[in-house]
């Protein structure tokens, strides 16, 4: 009976430090970017997607740019189906962020395409960023590396979001 407690306080533990380092929000005034996470790419592959939760808590903002010493560019982009045909495209005039919602950076959505990377993610580590945005101003994020396929990424997140 001891030993089963032992074992089940033990994998409760390890269950609960595993979501204390795979969380992670960081904070712009009124904005709070929840859990920004990749996927690890491919050796020769030179673009990545990055995805987070945009928290307005005041007034309408937008999200206009993102820097990475890890690529050459940062786009901003949108994905959605147009009849049977799935659309990408690239929001020049970045990504509204109405007052007292969130928005939210998908796969098969709003996401960001790190362009030129020179250096493929790799799983595991953490990727810089800045984001820019048009009223708030910029804030520094780290990208949480997650696997190559599937959605493991935000099923890791998936815990820790709102």
């Amino acid at each position: 009976m001891f030993a089963k407690k032992i074992a089940a306080y033990a994998i409760l533990g390890s269950m609960l430090a595993f979501g204390s380092a795979q969380a992670h929000e960081f904070k712009l005034g009124q904005i709070e970017i929840g859990h920004p996470y990749s996927r690890a790419m491919l050796p020769m592959a030179k673009v990545g997607g990055g995805y987070f939760k945009i928290t307005n808590n005041g007034p309408a903002d937008r999200l206009v740019s993102v820097k990475s010493e890890r690529a050459e560019s940062v786009e901003l982009h949108e994905m959605k189906m147009n009849g049977a045909v799935m659309e990408m495209r690239e929001l020049d005039g970045g990504i509204a962020i109405p007052a007292k919602t969130t928005v939210e950076l998908k796969p098969g959505s709003y996401h960001l395409m790190f362009m030129n990377v020179q250096q493929p993610f790799k799983e595991g580590e953490m990727v810089k960023a800045t984001l820019v945005f048009e009223k708030a101003g910029s804030v520094d994020v780290e990208f949480a590396v997650g696997p190559v396929a599937g959605d493991k990424g935000s099923e890791a997140h998936a815990g820790h979001g709102r």
